[in-house]
């Protein structure tokens, strides 16, 4: 698998309509390669300067089982929890909770537009860190959201692809409108 990443650039956001989109990621197999780590760094870097919550290698045009969750409040999600970003390498969801739980999802590879997407509310998942160690954890709610949004890249399915219902598509401009409203 070739790399692409230039440290002297934010690496281009992929959009809607890009086939790296639609790919199944491969996975990972050097977890000390140079050119992976700077990879990393780059995404680490992009999703903190887009304003996400998460980005997926492929979101950048790398199809690698590799995604970043940086869940903080934001103005496109106000109530994020704060968290360490994470760099997560061949993740996989090990068991889901039975209940599911609708909410509105945005993507930076489909700018302008939310949906209300279904999602576990808690999964148990394993992934590698950065350095290639084997780690497990419990995810609940808005981070348990991100996770399974950003697995689902991997997977080449992106979240307009799980919105139940074409009512249940609006703007970001409805959508601001709707939280704004919330608050009051």
């Amino acid at each position: 698998m070739s790399f692409d990443p230039n440290p002297t650039h934010q690496p281009e956001i992929a959009q809607l309509g890009d086939p790296v989109l639609r790919q199944k990621a491969h996975l990972i197999t050097q977890y000390q390669d140079l050119q992976l780590q700077t990879l990393i760094d780059d995404l680490l870097i992009t999703v903190k300067q887009a304003h996400g919550v998460g980005i997926a290698a492929p979101q950048v045009s790398q199809s690698l089982q590799l995604f970043i969750v940086a869940s903080r409040p934001t103005l496109r999600y106000p109530y994020a929890p704060v968290m360490e970003p994470m760099p997560m390498l061949n993740p996989r969801i090990l068991s889901s909770s039975q209940t599911k739980v609708k909410d509105w999802e945005g993507c930076l590879s489909v700018p302008n537009h939310r949906g209300l997407v279904p999602r576990h509310q808690t999964i148990q998942v394993e992934y590698c860190d950065r350095h290639g160690q084997l780690q497990t954890a419990t995810l609940t709610d808005f981070v348990a959201r991100i996770f399974q949004h950003e697995y689902d890249h991997l997977q080449g399915i992106v979240f307009v692809d799980r919105v139940e219902d074409p009512q249940d598509l609006i703007s970001e401009a409805e959508y601001q409108t709707l939280i704004t409203e919330k608050v009051k």
